[in-house]
């Protein structure tokens, strides 16, 4: 199969970006979801255009080739994560920026753009793209394929929010053209969302029209410990129904902050009383354009967090407050240098966040295991560390973790997608009729199978799927 498919590949897109067999760079067989092993492919192929995409995919649908699609791999679900003996198809060559069209605040990238890369064109405009997952090394094909969130989602909101349109190859080659440079339309069936989330198990976005935000000039960084859970999440919904419009409205737990401040080497003054006293953090951000509108919204958040049980509030000097966000956003690695076993992204209703916690807590003492973590408290996505070495321990309870989160009314997923490390447990846990469903969509994008298989869905059941 590899001289085959090697040939083939290479009459496509050249020799020169054709890797096969042990000439496929490590790198590409993981992506970072902690606890997966890596699988080799048989090949990787660095288009450079959509008509390559295209050509690539017919190929491998042809030969019956399962192609996983890969942009920066700093996915925490295993979505990138090759088949063995399959094609990766990389999109590093797919990288320009093809258009910022200030008129329309919209963006025209291919999917290899990095939110670095992009922030740092919008910038001198005045402009931002708003969804920053926490890795600005990540691909904006990436994030689209998991419907990417992260702090700024409580005023922003999620990938699927700013993407107007895309272009994309469907798993027989063929491709189409969703959405355009406006943000509604009423005419059929919204393809661009269905492909938004679907971990590249629909189809290859090769292009994506952006919603892109005028870009505040201001921002102040608010902390406010709590002495209770309770007291932090009953916070939450006053604030963000204050009118204060927060960028990000985020919990940290203590022994969270204290791992992620140690590994940034942070100190926030915070005085040896109150952090003794504290359980949990808030820490939120606010922006404005105008500086005298944000020291008043500002004064009025620090007051209202104190009238609901803070034990103190600080507002941040714009260095410390940027370290701490930025200290926040690699909250992953921290856990991972502290050893941290498995990472679970929940998200349930933002009241219900101090009693799912509570269940959390009972299931991790019931099994001997440490879960610790942060969350996203504005629109209740949570974020928990999991210290636990063994594996069919650590399984059953992060199954039972997120079962529980399914409980409460949540998902088992809020932002890191299924990919294969939470797909046992979505198939266990999620309505069949909706996998089903689910199923006969994939099989109209993808009839032959080939598109990232394995991912967010099982195979089609053998009995009593419906036909």
């Amino acid at each position: 199969m590899e001289s085959t498919i090697g040939d083939r590949l290479a009459a496509i897109c050249g020799v020169a970006h054709v890797d096969v067999g042990a000439a496929v760079p490590d790198d590409l067989c993981h992506d970072e979801a902690l606890g997966l092993d890596p699988v080799r492919p048989g090949a990787v192929v660095r288009p450079a255009t959509t008509t390559e995409v295209a050509a690539v995919v017919t190929v491998a649908c042809e030969l019956g080739i399962p192609l996983t699609a890969r942009g920066s791999g700093t996915g925490l679900s295993g979505g990138s994560v090759p088949v063995a003996g399959g094609v990766v198809v990389s999109f590093e060559r797919m990288s320009a920026i093809l258009e910022i069209d200030t008129a329309n605040q919209v963006a025209v990238v291919e999917p290899g753009v990095t939110l670095a890369e992009l922030d740092a064109a919008l910038t001198p405009l005045g402009l931002v793209y708003p969804v920053f997952p926490g890795e600005q090394s990540a691909s904006l094909g990436g994030n689209i394929s998991t419907n990417a969130g992260g702090m700024r989602a409580v005023k922003y909101g999620v990938t699927r929010h700013h993407v107007l349109g895309l272009e994309a190859v469907l798993g027989t080659g063929e491709v189409i053209s969703t959405g355009g440079k406006f943000v509604k339309a009423t005419s059929g069936y919204d393809l661009t969302q269905l492909v938004i989330g679907s971990e590249g198990t629909l189809a290859l976005v090769t292009r994506a029209i952006l919603r892109l935000h005028p870009r505040p000039e201001h921002q102040a960084t608010v902390l406010a410990p709590f002495p209770t859970m309770d007291l932090v999440a009953g916070a939450v919904p006053p604030v963000v129904a204050s009118g204060v419009g927060p960028l990000l409205v985020e919990y940290i737990d203590m022994i969270s902050m204290a791992g992620i401040t140690a590994n940034a080497g942070i100190d926030l003054g915070i005085p040896e009383d109150v952090r003794a006293a504290a359980l949990a953090y808030l820490v939120i951000v606010l922006e404005d354009h105008h500086p005298e509108r944000l020291e008043e919204d500002t004064e009025a958040l620090a007051s209202q967090l104190a009238e609901l049980g803070a034990l103190d509030v600080y507002v941040l000097p714009d260095h410390a407050g940027h370290q701490l966000i930025a200290a926040r956003e690699h909250a992953f690695w921290a856990s991972k240098a502290a050893g941290a076993d498995d990472i679970v992204d929940v998200v349930v209703p933002r009241a219900s966040i101090p009693t799912y916690l509570t269940d959390v807590g009972d299931l991790a003492a019931a099994t001997g295991s440490l879960v610790v973590g942060c969350g996203h408290a504005g629109d209740g996505n949570v974020h928990l560390s999991v210290f636990q070495s063994d594996p069919d321990v650590r399984h059953r309870l992060v199954h039972d973790i997120l079962a529980a989160g399914m409980a409460h009314g949540g998902a088992v997923s809020g932002e890191h997608g299924i990919g294969t490390a939470k797909l046992a447990s979505f198939t266990d846990l999620e309505d069949p009729v909706k996998l089903d469903l689910m199923r006969r969509i994939k099989h109209a994008f993808d009839p032959a199978g080939i598109l990232n298989p394995g991912k967010v869905l099982t195979a089609p059941r053998l009995e009593g799927a419906r036909p």
